[in-house]
């Protein structure tokens, strides 16, 4: 058993993913037709015996708490296991300045109460596979006071734009957290992941509270730097961070390529999510389908190709869907063409027949929108 509880954090500052951000939390995002963005650390952490976790949520977050329930879902032990939702407002219903770092405050009292020795933080827009216990055990193997997971990549320039870098010495020692500006190729990517005493956390969110009502967790750490031994460990797998439209458009086309897929999803590190007990889906007589992942309790009548298709949606006779997103109860009607476009939830496209983005520069589709 781990001795660590978990946070799965709220998504940062840097994080805005235009129009489908005006409806749910980052963490409640659809991923790949059938998970949500929560699911991942959520399993990476009860996987590795982590059993005790706390989701932070910071705006609109019915659709989160209804897709988590009480967590049986994540394989959580119902004797032992917790999992707490916390939302990050107030008692006014204000939201607290939306740093995670005053929502952590304002549950001091139960992070005190908490009697694992170390807590692992991780956020919900980074979708990656790890051990969380063997990081443990790296980082109580290195002494240091801080750990944080970090993956070296070689495209920043054009990818990871925004995302927190880690500016390592020699002895992967961070000096710094900075924000990729795509000024370079080789960068430390943040996986914003953090292991930690519990103890040390408590006095990290103290001393914060005390300096600026505007830090953030990140903040904290990169100046505690300076004072603490704080060290990198490198993470070796599949990334995709969303932290904008485009991004969370190519999180999802990306895994359509398998040796990719292949790299995240495995038997032996399963994912858990929300179930229901819909019907297989149903395919008509002279479909096409190619290269796409199709939930459960579709009915495809037209063409999907290089598609995500979530569940419940519907694609009519002579319908073509090729290079998109579409999240579930999507109705998609006869001989209308969809192409490279996010089409959000239970959106119908009905009258207009060409609906034409590009890979660049994906088109997006409002929740409910009736076109």
């Amino acid at each position: 058993m781990c001795d660590a509880y978990g946070i799965v954090n709220f998504e940062s500052a840097n994080v805005h993913v235009k129009g489908m951000g005006e409806y749910r939390p980052v963490s409640a995002f659809s991923y790949l037709g059938r998970y949500r963005l929560v699911d991942f650390p959520l399993s990476n952490m009860s996987n590795s015996g982590i059993d005790q976790i706390k989701v932070l949520v910071k705006s609109n977050p019915r659709s989160l708490v209804e897709h988590l329930g009480n967590g049986r879902q994540y394989n959580l032990n119902s004797k032992r296991g917790r999992l707490q939702i916390i939302p990050a407002i107030s008692s006014e219903g204000v939201d607290v300045n939306n740093t995670d770092i005053c929502a952590m405050r304002s549950i001091l009292e139960l992070l005190e109460a908490m009697p694992q020795e170390y807590v692992i933080i991780a956020p919900p827009n980074m979708v990656y596979r790890q051990d969380l216990d063997q990081l443990l055990q790296q980082h109580q193997a290195s002494g240091a006071d801080i750990s944080v997971l970090y993956q070296n990549v070689d495209n920043a320039k054009s990818a990871y734009l925004n995302c927190d870098v880690l500016r390592l010495n020699r002895q992967k020692g961070v000096l710094s957290i900075d924000r990729n500006r795509g000024n370079a190729k080789n960068r430390s990517i943040s996986l914003e992941t953090y292991v930690m005493r519990n103890t040390l956390l408590i006095t990290l969110i103290k001393r914060a509270a005390n300096t600026s009502m505007m830090y953030w967790l990140r903040d904290v750490v990169s100046e505690a730097s300076e004072e603490y031994d704080v060290q990198g460990i490198a993470h070796r797998g599949y990334l995709a961070c969303i932290n904008d439209f485009d991004s969370y458009y190519h999180a999802n086309m990306d895994l359509l390529d398998y040796s990719k897929g292949d790299d995240l999803l495995h038997q032996s590190w399963p994912f858990y999510t929300r179930t229901n007990d819909s019907c297989p889906t149903q395919y008509g007589d002279e479909v096409m389908v190619n290269e796409s992942i199709v939930s459960n309790g579709c009915k495809i009548r037209g063409t999907v190709e290089k598609s995500v298709i979530g569940r419940g949606v519907v694609v009519e006779e002579g319908a073509v869907v090729r290079g998109c997103v579409v999240l579930p109860g999507v109705y998609i009607g006869k001989g209308v063409h969809v192409e490279n476009a996010v089409v959000d939830k239970k959106a119908r496209i009905i009258h207009r027949k060409e609906i034409l983005g590009m890979p660049e520069h994906p088109l997006y589709v409002r929740r409910r929108d009736q076109i």
